[in-house]
């Protein structure tokens, strides 16, 4: 017969993988099925007006939504204004004068209000308009898990020691994925976003003029829009894909095989290292990458939301009610 504390100890690990499942448990694709039918095709609409107008916002409504989830959890904290109790994530290092988007968000959820008021969360209207983002470029489509509710806080500190700046090396990469419950496979599927949207000539400057596994010709067209002299077009963009930086296919890869990489993190993915062979993978196969890539974004979007009582549901993204 088992002894007290042997008994004791099951029961508390049962309530502790109880607890740790309940978050996600929560999440489901028809979360808003009867309070808010309207809702996916009302988000659609505005993302694919986003994009007509703009076909970059795809690529910034997809950032913004991996930089809410990898910050405490995607939890609509990254859309919060600061206050007088707490600086938000807007101007973090990772952020400030790169994430965009905030204002289409603004029009999707109050199209979304008018639709069904106080039900859904600016988290759920991100995850959606990510989803959306994606599918409009031609990229694959997957069910979203819903139910996620709304921080009433943010921390500029978190944003600053959670996101993964682009002078990572394979290993940082690896270990911050693996913290979020990200595996390495994920980490190169979800890297595929940046074959859509652009960088500022401060996040690969470095690259360009002092690497040296990066395509001669390569470096010479991104050096002709990013000056040496640091302070000198920081802000001037150049594609993270080449060839079609508005079209969600397999092109990133291709490119990391030819060096052409734009960030340094892109190019610690093929590089000698463990991950090569994916990277080969997707190259070699949309339908493989398209694939990881919706695997990565579920796992990506379960990462530690707010459920239950927890948090709430905004009225308006950039503030707590």
């Amino acid at each position: 017969m088992a002894s007290p504390s042997s008994y004791m100890a099951v029961v508390t690990m049962a309530l502790l993988i109880l607890f740790l499942g309940s978050s996600t448990a929560q999440l489901s694709t028809n979360y808003y099925a009867q309070s808010c039918p309207k809702l996916f095709p009302t988000v659609k609409s505005a993302v694919k007006s986003a994009i007509a107008k703009e076909a970059r916002m795809g690529a910034s409504l997809l950032r913004l939504f991996f930089h809410d989830c990898f910050v405490n959890g995607c939890d609509g904290s990254v859309l919060l204004d600061d206050t007088s109790s707490f600086i938000g994530e807007k101007n973090a290092a990772p952020n400030a004068n790169s994430v965009r988007g905030f204002d289409v968000v603004d029009d999707i959820k109050s199209k979304v209000e008018k639709a069904c008021p106080g039900v859904v969360s600016c988290a759920d209207v991100l995850a959606i308009a990510a989803r959306d983002s994606v599918v409009v470029l031609g990229g694959p489509r997957w069910n979203v898990k819903l139910g996620r509710r709304d921080a009433r806080t943010a921390s500029q500190a978190a944003a600053n020691n959670s996101i993964p700046p682009p002078t990572s090396n394979l290993n940082q990469l690896v270990s911050r994925f693996q913290a979020l419950g990200l595996s390495t496979r994920d980490l190169v599927a979800l890297a595929g976003s940046h074959t859509i949207g652009q960088a500022r000539c401060t996040s690969f400057r470095a690259r360009i003029y002092n690497e040296t596994n990066i395509d001669n010709s390569f470096a010479k067209t991104r050096q002709s829009n990013c000056p040496r002299a640091s302070g000198s077009g920081d802000n001037n963009l150049a594609p993270l894909d080449l060839q079609t930086p508005t079209a969600f296919e397999n092109n990133y890869y291709k490119n990391l095989i030819k060096k052409k990489g734009l960030l340094h993190s892109d190019q610690q993915l093929f590089n000698g290292g463990s991950t090569d062979s994916i990277v080969r993978k997707y190259s070699n196969s949309r339908s493989n990458f398209n694939a990881d890539f919706v695997a990565g974004m579920i796992k990506m979007g379960d990462i530690s939301p707010l459920t239950g009582s927890n948090g709430e549901i905004r009225k308006n993204c950039r503030r707590v009610n």
